[in-house]
């Protein structure tokens, strides 16, 4: 058991540890001057995503999931942020560029710098993470993508905390189990 979960925690370690300063900077002031807040990503990176809309619902900012029913139109004033571990997922990179059209800034979470996704992206965050096929059974697939993705948007939830004053109680009281 401890060679997997050293190989798992290490990675995530160094890979949201890789995170240009600059880019996380940039996904900041993104979600603090939009008016709406647009996240996607399919499958896992979808999940990791949700998590990410949750709480920043929480924190009180306007959030919509894509490809939900009851999701609006993207506008011009809006941050579209997506993930994907190999920036190739075609609904994902389609959406960017859908997004982008329309005028909504566009900032995508990565692990593939180079990709299509970041070709059509804004600004985009790059996880370096070692390739599933060097971890073998370890880590497969995007398992440490996926993992260092939702530390690091832990990260930015806590730094958007500290930035409009929102406390653990605050975003309690917009949770939805206690409404």
């Amino acid at each position: 058991m401890d060679a997997p979960f050293e190989t798992i925690i290490e990675g995530c370690r160094s890979a949201v540890g890789s995170a240009d300063p600059a880019c996380t900077e940039s996904l900041i002031e993104g979600i603090l001057d939009s008016r709406k807040v647009f996240v996607y990503g399919s499958g896992r990176s979808g999940l990791v995503g949700q998590l990410f809309a949750v709480r920043l619902v929480q924190l009180g900012l306007d959030v919509h999931f894509v490809g939900e029913m009851t999701t609006p139109i993207i506008g011009k004033e809006d941050l579209t942020i997506l993930i994907s571990y190999t920036g190739k997922t075609s609904s994902v990179v389609q959406t960017a560029q859908i997004a982008r059209r329309i005028g909504s800034r566009v900032i995508c979470i990565t692990g593939a710098a180079g990709s299509p996704l970041t070709k059509v992206s804004d600004t985009s965050v790059v996880l370096d993470v070692p390739r599933s096929d060097d971890l073998g059974k370890a880590a497969p697939l995007g398992t440490i993508f996926e993992n260092s993705s939702l530390l690091f948007f832990d990260c930015i939830v806590s730094e958007l905390m500290s930035r409009t004053g929102n406390t653990e109680e605050d975003m309690r009281n917009r949770h939805a189990i206690w409404v």
